[in-house]
């Protein structure tokens, strides 16, 4: 393995799912470290599980690292169209005498090697521990293995495990790690249908991709000492190892749809932010140093390191994530949201056609007036409906609550002349003209502001009622007033 020049990494699904949290966190990391060292992210796609595997998420897992922004130097790659390095390398270690020919029946070892080993979308499951049955084939004579050979046997191959002493590395994270290697069973290299087990790909593609650095799940770390006798049986040098701690659910246990979404796209379709989402993964099982918490991407590469990373598993933290959105939602720079509001306001029908399609100025300062009020993308849909459309309702309990007082049609005319008069439309000559009609009227002014909110945006919680009236400006206060005046005191139609 490589000891000088920048970094290599990898990031490794299986499409056997979507891209989940827990695999996002994992390629995120690699991302990170890759882009604070000046290395390079390789994306390989780990499809030799035939039974398991679902080609047709392939795209759905790329779609969701380019969702969270985790761009790939190199790749995709696929272990399917690598086939023949891995039965070279497996023929290579039954020459060298370091693995052997096994006639067992595929029940036998299949459990051992297969799925649960299988690294795939990182969704942090502890690992199952599932010893293959004592293999009779380690030992056998030339003799019976030519006369297994004669009879057309199916052959896989097996890693030959040395009986004595202990395998070890030093993870980055966890530090020096050893297992005897009398608890390691002969594991399957390649099996009798010609396919690689993980533990022989992976080794092989890592070597052959020149991968300096692994940073994957911890619940790999009972994996590594395979991988090494591979490494060593190979003559190689183990890269470097980083397992990271585990994302649980509240209840310490595996993430799962109990505790509600963990695809990836789930949290793009809900109206999350790509970099909110980004800096809330990024902190569970990493610290920056200090107590920071709202930490920009580029602030986040800069000071990423695995020095900082946990050895403690994560919690996700659901609304932890939700108040990371509205902090981004409130205080990224208007015109990094204004893709997303337009993205929004598309899929909900209002962009075309209305004021923000043909005026990208008076957009910017709508997208801000409203912002405050939205935790989610899709909340600018629900609160920005009556600023990019006129075709809006009125809420029936605003309608029954601010629009029963019997002076109301007269006073919201009054007030109509008064803004049409004004020399100027802004904030202060708005409130300045409608406090001085309720000081007029002897009512007060929460009367009328609460009375003109529902006329103008149809509802009772709006954005400030000035600032609002600004945005639409004066024409549309004008027509919404004078439209409104009408239904003053007539009960909502019903339905």
């Amino acid at each position: 393995m490589p000891s000088s020049g920048k970094p290599r990494v990898r990031f490794a699904p299986s499409p056997t799912g979507y891209l989940h949290v827990g695999g996002a966190r994992t390629a995120l990391f690699n991302w990170l470290f890759a882009r604070h060292e000046g290395g390079m992210l390789l994306l390989r796609i780990e499809d030799t599980d035939v039974e398991r595997n679902r080609p047709e998420l392939v795209e759905g897992i790329l779609e969701g690292l380019r969702w969270l922004g985790i761009d790939w130097d190199e790749g995709p790659l696929f272990q399917s169209r690598r086939l023949p390095l891995y039965r070279e390398a497996a023929e290579r270690l039954l020459a060298s005498g370091a693995a052997f020919a096994c006639y067992c029946k595929a029940a036998a070892y299949s459990g051992a090697d297969a799925p649960e080993e299988q690294e795939g979308e990182g969704d942090d499951e502890e690992p199952k521990v599932t010893r293959a049955l004592p293999c009779l084939c380690r030992d056998l004579s030339d003799t019976e293995r030519s006369a297994r050979q004669r009879e057309g046997m199916p052959r896989a191959i097996r890693f030959r495990v040395p009986r004595t002493d202990r395998t070890g590395f030093e993870d980055a994270v966890f530090g020096p790690r050893q297992v005897e290697n009398a608890e390691i069973e002969d594991f399957v290299l390649l099996r009798s249908n010609g396919l690689p087990t993980y533990q022989l790909s992976v080794v092989v593609d890592d070597l052959d991709m020149r991968i300096t650095h692994i940073i994957r799940g911890a619940d790999h770390l009972s994996n590594t000492p395979k991988q090494v006798l591979i490494y060593q049986a190979l003559g190689a040098r183990p890269p470097v190892f980083a397992h990271v701690p585990l994302i649980l659910g509240p209840d310490r246990t595996r993430l799962s749809k109990r505790h509600g979404a963990t695809s990836v796209g789930s949290y793009a379709e809900e109206g999350f932010l790509p970099e909110a989402f980004r800096n809330f993964l990024a902190l569970p099982g990493w610290s920056p140093g200090d107590d920071s918490e709202f930490l920009r991407t580029a602030e986040i590469i800069q000071r990423f390191s695995l020095s900082g990373v946990s050895r403690t598993n994560a919690i996700f933290d659901r609304p932890k994530l939700e108040w990371f959105n509205t902090q981004y939602l409130q205080k990224l720079p208007v015109e990094e949201l204004l893709p997303y509001a337009e993205a929004e306001l598309k899929r909900a029908g209002l962009w075309e056609g209305s004021r923000a399609s043909r005026d990208r100025a008076w957009f910017r300062q709508a997208v801000d007036l409203i912002r405050p009020r939205t935790r989610l993308l899709g909340d600018f849909t629900d609160w920005a409906r009556a600023f990019f459309t006129d075709g809006f309702g009125y809420d029936t309990e605003a309608r029954e609550k601010f629009w029963k007082q019997e002076h109301l049609p007269a006073m919201l005319g009054a007030l109509a002349e008064a803004l049409a008069a004004l020399p100027e439309w802004n904030h202060d000559a708005c409130e300045a003209a409608l406090r001085g009609l309720a000081a007029a009227e002897g009512v007060k002014a929460g009367l009328l502001i609460n009375a003109t909110r529902v006329a103008i945006v149809g509802r009772a919680v709006a954005p400030p009622l000035f600032d609002t009236m600004v945005v639409l400006g004066r024409e549309r206060v004008l027509d919404r007033l004078r439209r409104a005046i009408p239904l003053l005191g007539n009960p909502p139609p019903e339905g």
